[in-house]
């Protein structure tokens, strides 16, 4: 996965391999909570999904990480904030869905991860994804271009910086630069 600057105003994009997932993947397929109690986040992170799409976490970790693409209802059920911990252990900086489970998009971005809503249904898995953030833009490897809902400005301050805790530190005044 490849992250860099387009532009000296902090445009960013960043491509990488598309990791599908279907629709109403809840928090509980993600990082069953079974699983939580006395074993690390990593040990859950090597199983992620397994319910889902079995293997998907071992494709994940062989590439070093990617995008996530998912369809309607991702991380629908509990705020588990785990959640987001397990995917950030994975390399997954950037989810595409066609909507999200709100605590779960709140927790992604708390957490750095970039959560973008488009049509995903023509995604293909291991297809490469570039994606231009402030634009709203995804353009697959196939030559399918998309038109995501772009994050507003502030919100994607606070992923660049890694999430709101790393933001708040940098900026305790809750400015956000130009």
């Amino acid at each position: 996965m490849e992250v860099y600057q387009v532009s000296s105003t902090n445009l960013i994009q960043l491509s990488g391999k598309a990791f599908v997932l279907g629709d109403h993947i809840n928090t509980d397929l993600h990082c069953s909570s079974k699983y939580l109690p006395g074993k690390d986040a990593l040990y859950v992170s090597k199983i992620a999904f397994e319910q889902a799409s079995p293997g998907f976490a071992n494709r994940v970790h062989e590439l070093g990480g990617g995008i996530l693409v998912a369809g309607e209802n991702f991380g629908i059920n509990s705020s588990r904030e785990q959640a987001t911990h397990i995917l950030l252990l994975m390399n997954i900086r950037v989810i595409l869905a066609k909507s999200f489970g709100r605590q779960f998009f709140r927790n992604a971005i708390n957490n750095g991860i970039a959560v973008l809503e488009c049509d995903t249904s023509q995604i293909l898995e291991g297809e490469d994804l570039a994606i231009d953030f402030y634009a709203g833009t995804v353009v697959s490897s196939s030559g399918l271009r998309l038109q995501a809902k772009p994050l507003p400005p502030e919100i994607m301050k606070i992923v660049e910086l890694g999430g709101l805790i790393p933001f708040l530190q940098k900026h305790p005044d809750w400015s956000f630069p130009a």
